[in-house]
């Protein structure tokens, strides 16, 4: 049989043949397999994996296919010897096959993958061994995790193996969040975009787990944020894969890395395996990352400089926005000469394929900016007091970042704001409304943003207008739940269960009965759990969506 074409294409990979070896070894071995399939297996590249298939004979069932028996031995002799790299926790897995299928099932059954947020779905197996390397590793009980970013839902197999841990996932999509909940297995949930910043709740962890975006931005951002979730002797474990044809890439992440002042305890080649990724062979190492007295200081300086692209599809990629380092608010700069109060006209002066465009990102302000027009006081009965966001520096009024609007209760009480939203940012709004008391707010985004907003419509009257919005504040409720529930959402800083317990406390003195701090804390235990030691900055969507009812019942409590 002519071999010369695959006998040169694995003498071209040098000592690097010993993937593709070991994936003709697989192609040789009798089963039915997909492309995807001896990808995944084999931890190679789709497109080395496409080059050794186009050497060898295949027999093809469908979209599956394998080496003839019968043409097997004729490739023997060029078979990897010996095993790939030990998998440190492969002797413990057979014993937890019940948590495998279970996993199986709640992947299968999780909200679908989002491109734009780099979703690539990791095999049940993957998860499941993750939670045994930490108890392999490091002594649980009592130990807090951390999951940075978890579609994975890493933070579900961690709690069905070691349901002694405190498990606690921080994620963008709402989904995500939810479908955790749903679960019942006692994972904390926080909402956060980490290039706004980090819950505050979510600190003091002993681990902390992520598989972020594979780009250097990505990688640097989750990071820092999980350091920042970590007590001083903590550790990171990060899920990061590349292409065996593209070290500089590699190479760049492992220097955003080394900017964090981090040391590597360890790294376990092709750990992590997944369903896509094929670009990168469907695998990933698992990096064990050990902060240092240098670290936190390195964090804070980068974590002030990162950029909102972090992303390799969608709007938030870094391809969408060639300027690095950029504070994430400033990308939704309006455009020279624009003004916060004339957003009425939110077409004026843009070009409709602003946004959508592939060179979008020469100008990051474009896609935001306002009505290009006249002063804030011309022309309109908007004249804000305070802008948050990146806005035109000749603009008189005093301004905030983004990050620091969410982060504390601004030092004045504004009447006015008018609020910058880049691209990629627009999870976030929702609690943009919610973090300060203004009588009027103005939106500036990128996109038209959602015309009905559940949980803001109790605090805000909200009309909009293409790409803005504004939102006019609403009297108090009549109602006593009405008010309890807007008294909590006015104080989004604050400690939500401590805000509620306040108002049930006001509650009870208005029927003339008495409720003791402890009384009123036991009703709120009872009714969310999950209220304890969160601001509503912080609570999921979903949980803000059920605090009515959850109201309600802790009032039916009461004396009459």
């Amino acid at each position: 049989m002519e071999r010369d074409g695959l006998e040169a294409l694995l003498a071209s990979a040098g000592i690097d043949g010993r993937r593709l070896r070991h994936a003709l070894m697989l192609v040789c071995d009798g089963r039915w397999r997909t492309l995807a399939d001896l990808v995944r297996e084999s931890a190679t590249s789709r497109r080395s994996i496409e080059a050794l298939l186009r050497e060898v004979r295949l027999e093809r069932q469908g979209e599956r296919f394998r080496v003839p028996l019968p043409h097997t031995p004729d490739y023997q002799d060029l078979f990897a010897v010996g095993e790939p790299p030990a998998d440190p926790v492969a002797h413990l897995l057979p014993h937890y096959e019940h948590v495998v299928k279970r996993m199986r099932d709640l992947i299968g059954q999780a909200p679908a993958a989002r491109q734009a947020l780099d979703h690539v779905s990791a095999t049940a197996e993957t998860v499941v061994r993750r939670a045994l390397l930490l108890g392999a590793r490091f002594w649980l009980p009592r130990a807090r995790v951390l999951c940075v970013g978890d579609h994975d839902l890493t933070s579900l197999a961690i709690r069905l193996v070691h349901p002694e841990c405190e498990v606690t996932v921080v994620d963008i999509d709402e989904r995500i969040l939810a479908y955790i909940d749903a679960q019942g297995l006692g994972v904390s949930t926080r909402w956060a975009d980490l290039r706004l910043g980090l819950p505050v709740s979510a600190r003091e962890h002993d681990l902390a787990v992520t598989d972020p975006p594979y780009t250097p931005e990505g990688i640097g951002l989750f990071v820092a944020r999980a350091v920042e979730g970590l007590k001083d002797d903590g550790r990171v474990l990060l899920a990061y894969g590349a292409s065996e044809r593209t070290p500089m890439l590699a190479l760049k992440v492992q220097n955003a890395l080394s900017d964090l002042n981090l040391t590597h305890e360890a790294i376990y080649p092709d750990f992590n395996r997944y369903f896509g990724a094929e670009a990168i062979g469907s695998a990933a190492d698992l990096y064990i990352l050990r902060p240092t007295t240098k670290t936190r200081p390195a964090v804070a300086a980068r974590v002030d400089r990162l950029a909102t692209a972090i992303y390799t599809h969608g709007p938030q990629s870094i391809e969408s926005t060639p300027a690095t380092g950029a504070r994430p608010d400033a990308e939704a700069r309006p455009a020279a000469g624009a003004r916060p109060d004339a957003g009425t006209r939110p077409d004026a002066g843009t070009r409709p394929d602003a946004g959508t465009r592939p060179d979008a990102g020469v100008r990051p302000d474009a896609a935001t900016r306002p009505a290009a027009g006249g002063r804030p006081d011309a022309g309109s009965d908007f004249t804000p007091d305070l802008l948050v966001g990146d806005w035109p520096k000749d603009l008189p009024q005093p301004r905030t970042r983004l990050a620091t609007w969410l982060a504390k209760p601004h030092a004045s009480a504004p009447s006015a704001v008018a609020i910058a939203v880049p691209a990629g940012l627009e999870a976030a709004l929702p609690r943009l409304l919610l973090a300060g008391r203004a009588a009027h707010v103005r939106v500036h985004l990128a996109e038209p943003p959602p015309r009905e907003l559940p949980v803001v419509s109790g605090v805000y009257a909200v009309t909009v207008d293409g790409r803005v919005l504004d939102a006019v504040r609403l009297p108090p409720p009549s109602d006593e739940a009405g008010r309890v529930v807007r008294r909590i959402l006015d104080n989004a800083h604050g400690k939500l269960a401590n805000t509620w317990r306040e108002g049930l406390i006001a509650a009870a003195a208005a029927r003339g009965a008495t409720l003791t701090k402890n009384d009123a804390r036991t009703l709120i235990r009872q009714a969310a759990p999950w209220a304890e030691s969160v601001t509503v900055l912080e609570v999921p969507l979903h949980r803000l969506e059920a605090l009515p009812a959850a109201v309600a019942e802790t009032l039916a409590t009461l004396p009459a």
